[in-house]
């Protein structure tokens, strides 16, 4: 089962409108991380967005961001409650863009 942004809580938030020179995904805060991290990212277009948690065997566990968004900033928040210590991977996503970072959840 793959649990959706609407199914625990989460924040998308555009923490700027300035247009970023290129695409970006940051390395989550803080990471190691229990149980809440943030993970920011930059989109140099208004896009159609999609980022999503994957576990260790690449078996997609989560949807953070599935929408268009405009060009800027954001930050959204991943609440690992409902999941196992371990190591994951975030993978985002757009027309022009996609880049996998790696995360660890300890608890």
């Amino acid at each position: 089962m793959v649990l959706k942004a609407t199914d625990v809580i989460t924040g998308i938030n555009q923490i700027s409108e300035l247009i970023p020179e290129r695409y970006n995904l940051s390395q989550n805060y803080p990471n190691p991380f229990n149980p809440v991290t943030k993970i920011n990212y930059e989109l140099r277009v208004t896009n159609h967005v999609s980022l999503k948690v994957y576990d260790i065997l690449g078996k997609e566990v989560f949807v953070l961001v599935n929408e268009k968004q405009n060009a800027g900033s954001y930050e959204v928040d991943f609440d690992g409650s409902n999941f196992s210590s371990g190591i994951y991977f975030y993978k985002l996503q757009t027309d022009n863009f996609s880049e996998i970072k790696k995360m660890t959840l300890m608890k």
